[in-house]
Order: structure tokens, then sequence, then C-alpha cells
């Protein structure tokens, strides 16, 4: 009997224990609920009313194609250094009527370029391109990115747009040249009857498939304004050759494409 009684009593103590535990732990998940969700919420509410300063909500994209170098004769046409380009031009957004100290540049430069996707064919590489040639074909090699791109920053209305230079007032684009060189190279065509067009055709007609020529680039924009304060953001591009209606096929490819490239302040 006295040992039925000390099996109750303790099944009892047990089912108490377990209910103590089970309410404890309820509380101290809705406890941490709550506190993850108000996490969340502040974040959120704080990233809504973050004043955006500079952004980049627009990006126009030119796609061509081009030879280095041609050759001739009654029989046949020899295509050297095939390439493509893409002009691209950033528009930086600093999102005021008004120029300020704030919102207005004192310093940019591109860097930590990378080519997340890399063509199968060709040899990649970025380019500064002067607004005055973007969309036509252009191969300075004096104008390849090695590691920086610095801009020159200035005020005054007249200035000298052939070199990686911006006005404060965010007034110009940033435009820079995405090109793929030596896709193909001595390539011989026999069809002398139709005249060779040195544009996206071309691509066609030396049997490049778009696939084969498919890039991904990424790199980061830093931006110091008249406070002293410095901004950062990160551009991540697809290099544009096709849509569901067009092609770079048809001679070239144009794009205008909305983003959304904030730049967050770091210092």
């Amino acid at each position: 009997m006295k040992e039925k009684v000390k099996k109750i009593i303790y099944i009892c103590i047990i089912i108490i224990l377990t209910i103590i535990l089970i309410f404890l732990f309820q509380k101290i998940y809705n406890s941490l609920l709550q506190r993850n969700t108000f996490e969340k919420n502040a974040i959120n509410f704080a990233e809504k009313n973050e004043k955006k300063i500079f952004s980049i909500d627009k990006v126009i994209f030119f796609s061509s194609c081009d030879s280095k170098n041609k050759t001739s004769s009654p029989t046949n046409f020899t295509i050297e250094n095939l390439y493509t380009y893409t002009d691209i031009a950033l528009f930086i957004n600093n999102n005021s009527d008004e120029n300020t100290l704030e919102n207005t540049l004192k310093d940019v430069k591109i860097n930590n370029i990378k080519f997340t996707k890399q063509p199968e064919l060709g040899k990649p590489n970025l380019y500064y391109k002067s607004i005055n040639n973007f969309a036509k074909s252009e191969l300075e090699e004096k104008n390849l990115i090695e590691e920086v791109l610095e801009f020159e920053v200035v005020s005054k209305d007249e200035a000298d747009l052939s070199k990686p230079l911006l006005y404060n007032n965010c007034a110009n684009p940033i435009t820079l040249s995405y090109i793929n060189q030596n896709i193909k190279t001595d390539y011989t065509m026999t069809d002398t009857q139709n005249p060779v067009t040195y544009n996206g055709k071309l691509l066609e007609r030396c049997q490049i498939q778009l696939d084969e020529i498919e890039t991904e680039i990424s790199f980061d924009i830093e931006i110091e304004n008249n406070k002293n304060q410095k901004f950062k953001t990160s551009v991540f591009l697809d290099i544009p050759y096709k849509n569901n209606n067009e092609t770079i096929y048809n001679g070239n490819y144009k794009l205008t494409k909305d983003t959304q490239f904030n730049f967050y302040r770091y210092e």
C-alpha cells in the first residue's frame, strides 16, 4: 500500500514538473519571439526611415560588335580579334532638388571589379568610356581599368569629358565599357557575295552563340561627399545581348534598366 502511494506521489510530481517546464518553455519562447519580432520591426523601421543620400536608379546599356583588324581578298574576308563591347551608363541620384554639402560629390572611385560569370569565349575587361564616344566602337587600351578607377570631380560648367570626370551635382553619369576581345581571331569567311557588316550581325556571321559570351560583372562604387562622409554600394550587372524580341544579332542591342543600388554610409 505504501509503495502504491509513493508511486502515485512520484507520478504527480513528474506531471507537475512537466507542466511547469512546459509553461516556462512557452514563456521563454514567447519572450524570444517577441524580441525577435521587435528587432525585425526596428530594423525595418530604421531602413524605411533612413535618409537615402545617393543611389543608382537607372542603368543604360548599348551592346554591339566589331573587329580590330579586317583583311579582304577577292575570295574571302579574314577577321582578327572579333570583340563585343557593351557601353554602360550608371546614373547617380543625389535624391534632392537642392545641392548641399551632404548630397554633392567630393570623391568617387570604382574598385573590386569581378567577373562573377566568365564568358566561354574571349577575354573580358572593363574600361572607362568617354560619354562623347558612348555607343561607338572604341578599343583604347589606355582606358583599361586595372584595379581602381578614380574620377576627377568638378563643379564648373565646361569640363573635359574625355577623361574620368564627374560633376559634383551628379549631372553626368558614370560611363564604362565592358569589352570581350578575341572571341574569334584569324577567322576566314569565304562568302564574299554578302558584304560584311561590322556590328552585332558579325557575331551571327562568325557562328557565335550568345550563351557562349554571357557575362556577369560586379564592382564597388565609393563616394565621399563634401561633409567628408563616405558611402559605398556594390553593383551587379548581367551583360545584356537579348530579350524576348530583340538580340544583338540585329546589329546592336539597347536596354534601359531600373535598378536599386543604394549607397550606405560606412564612415
